[in-house]
């Protein structure tokens, strides 16, 4: 007999197939933000606040980006960028994004580069105090940026609304099977006219600034102006089919492959607490040390690993409570796993050591 689902459909028939794994995004229902819920005076590029999620800023206002509650049914959260320093006029140059970047190497079933490249679907709940018309646009970066951009309406202010854009395959730009980004995908708020007054590109063709954002929203060019999206989803064929909702835990463990912390989930970096601090202890005073090891979960790539006191969140320093003193230290020999953490000077008596840490390996 074959093996059934719960509602009596043999696991292989066409239509259970289609119910998971469709979603490419991870994290997005906007569900995991492990670095805060909200962070203000925000003005360069970098994730902040929702994991995976993207802030793409050149020199264009001031934001607090935030896990919001604000969603549309069916939803718990989105990422929402709310302008708190306007910029009326920006300069030719200045842009305001929202990406998301996918690894190479995830994206190698679609078969670019070849005649059977496939098309995809994307589609994604969005609300904003501004309407009209608004670019999305995806980049292949390993191909000189080739790109394809498409234009979405929002029809009704703070509304949420969902938009679909039908994407197709690229049968002559190979996609790197690689841990770095084969694809981004940018949902346009606002720029200079740098990215401006070109056209819309239906194929897959040579990046060009002046057809990225040829539809200029314009979000920032007054304080609260405001964006949200959830319900990221990219999926292949022409039809967008119902979001996949995966469970937080499945989320989670996805995320963190680009970003992890010590602190408990809702304790924000740099704050001083040893509530999921690492111990390190040196029982023995007959002998000098100056470097411990830390393990991680596997990441993308080497992180960036940042270190702080459980005393005062100093980073920087690991706190030693034996002495009741910080001590400076960095990381050294960083890999996927684990590295070393060197103290700047030895270490001769018995200590106890407290330390937390992030380690950030996300997808620029």
């Amino acid at each position: 007999m074959p093996l059934t689902n719960i509602d009596g459909r043999r696991l292989g028939d066409s239509v259970f197939d289609k119910t998971a794994a469709r979603n490419l995004v991870v994290n997005g229902a906007a569900q995991v933000a492990q670095r805060a819920t909200t962070q203000a005076s925000v003005t360069s590029s970098g994730y902040y606040a929702v994991d995976r999620f993207k802030t793409s800023l050149g020199n264009l206002g001031t934001w607090t980006i935030s896990q919001s509650t604000d969603s549309p049914d069916g939803f718990a959260f989105s990422y929402k960028a709310l302008c708190t320093t306007a910029d009326a006029s920006p300069a030719a140059g200045d842009f305001a994004a929202m990406s998301y970047h996918f690894e190479g190497q995830d994206l190698q079933f679609l078969n670019f580069g070849n005649s059977g490249a496939k098309a995809t679907t994307l589609s994604f709940y969005v609300k904003s105090n501004k309407t009209g018309n608004a670019s999305v646009e995806l980049q292949q970066r390993d191909n000189s940026d080739k790109q394809v951009t498409f234009q979405y309406t929002i029809n009704s202010a703070n509304t949420w609304e969902r938009k679909i854009i039908n994407v197709p395959g690229d049968t002559a730009g190979v996609i790197n099977n690689d841990n770095g980004t084969g694809i981004r995908a940018l949902w346009w708020l606002n720029s200079g006219s740098d990215f401006t007054g070109g056209s819309f590109r239906s194929t897959w063709t040579a990046e060009a600034d002046a057809d990225r954002n040829v539809s200029n929203l314009g979000v920032g060019g007054a304080t609260n102006d405001e964006f949200l999206i959830t319900g990221l989803q990219w999926e292949v064929g022409n039809t967008a089919t119902p979001f996949e909702h995966r469970s937080f835990n499945e989320e989670m463990s996805k995320c963190l492959r680009y970003y992890e912390k010590s602190y408990l989930y809702s304790v924000v970096p740099g704050t001083a607490t040893d509530v999921g601090m690492i111990n390190l202890r040196k029982a023995s005073t007959s002998s000098t040390v100056t470097n411990f090891n830390l393990e991680f979960s596997q990441k993308r790539a080497a992180p960036t690993v940042t270190i702080y006191s459980t005393d005062d969140g100093a980073a920087g320093n690991i706190y030693d409570s034996s002495g009741a003193t910080n001590r400076t230290a960095q990381a050294d020999d960083i890999s996927e796993r684990g590295c070393r953490l060197v103290l700047s000077s030895a270490l001769s008596g018995a200590n106890n050591l407290k330390v937390q840490f992030e380690a950030e390996a996300d997808l620029l």
